[in-house]
């Protein structure tokens, strides 16, 4: 354990605790939070400035590999690089084929983005969880003269809420237009509020309405919410199994952390691709017109 004078608690704590930049509620300054206490008190519009940093730099390291290959692509029998970025297309290709049943050329693109942007997030996961946190220490109190016990830097963003559910709202919000482009504002409305109980009765087609709208806004409302804090979940306890094992004796901690991180691999991918095929499946839903 890398903790120092810290108890087990205390080290666990400052693990999950995100390098928050916000207003103090006491005397209106913009500042870095010191405590945990202090970042839940700078309410919502406080910023997670490791979860945002590493998810947007890893952003543009998706952004320039994928550029990068496109541009050195080269005609005959692909390798290195190019040949597992070509696998990687042609597996979210034929993932959308076979879910999308609908024409829209944003959904193969925005399929592939979301894949490899929740991969490389988690990915992050398999960083042993000290060295970055110590890196970020170090420099904190050394460069900038904070105290070593206040510097906090998570960097696995998906462990974050913040980021898993800005994503899925982003998702949610998209298939929102989509449906109401596709089924125009009274699909959409009937949609809500003549399923799963209909009835060619009038007036109990009119009592049935309160009855579906709730229904059916309760299954839209928990698909957003659903898709992010699903990611986050397994990111999460993932991420507290490897705090937990680096408390433990140094000749544990290798016994223990190998076999996990070689299990956590098959669970950073499997996340992305879940998240990546539930994103596809919501914007067929909103451009099947079937019924309508």
């Amino acid at each position: 354990m890398a903790a120092g004078a810290q108890t087990s608690s205390e080290y666990i704590k400052h693990h999950l605790t995100n390098l928050t930049f916000g207003k103090d509620p006491s005397d209106g300054v913009w500042k870095l939070a010191e405590t945990a206490q202090d970042a839940q008190e700078m309410g919502f519009y406080a910023i997670h400035l490791d979860s945002m940093g590493w998810s947007i730099g890893l952003g543009f390291i998706f952004i320039f590999l994928f550029s990068f290959v496109a541009k050195k692509a080269s005609t005959g029998v692909p390798a290195g690089l190019q040949n597992a970025i070509e696998m990687i297309i042609e597996f979210i290709d034929t993932n959308v084929k076979d879910t999308f049943s609908h024409t829209n050329k944003l959904i193969a693109p925005m399929a592939l983005t979301a894949f490899m942007w929740v991969l490389l997030m988690n990915l992050m996961d398999l960083v042993p969880v000290d060295w970055v946190p110590q890196l970020a220490t170090f420099i904190g109190a050394n460069f900038f003269g904070m105290d070593p016990h206040h510097v906090y830097f998570k960097i696995v963003p998906t462990t974050d809420p913040n980021v898993t559910m800005g994503m899925s709202l982003s998702v949610f919000f998209l298939a929102l237009f989509y449906s109401i482009k596709n089924k125009g504002v009274g699909g959409f409305v009937g949609e809500l509020t003549l399923h799963p109980f209909s009835s060619k009765n009038i007036f109990i087609k009119l009592i049935l309405i309160p009855i579906n709208l709730f229904l059916e806004g309760v299954a839209l409302l928990a698909k957003p919410i659903s898709h992010g804090l699903r990611l986050f979940g397994n990111l999460y306890a993932g991420e507290m199994i490897f705090i937990l094992i680096a408390l433990l004796p140094l000749y544990a901690q290798w016994t223990l952390s190998v076999p996990w991180a070689i299990f956590h691999i098959l669970v950073i991918v499997l996340q992305a691709f879940i998240f990546m095929v539930l994103m596809v499946v919501y914007m067929n839903m909103a451009h099947d017109t079937g019924e309508h």
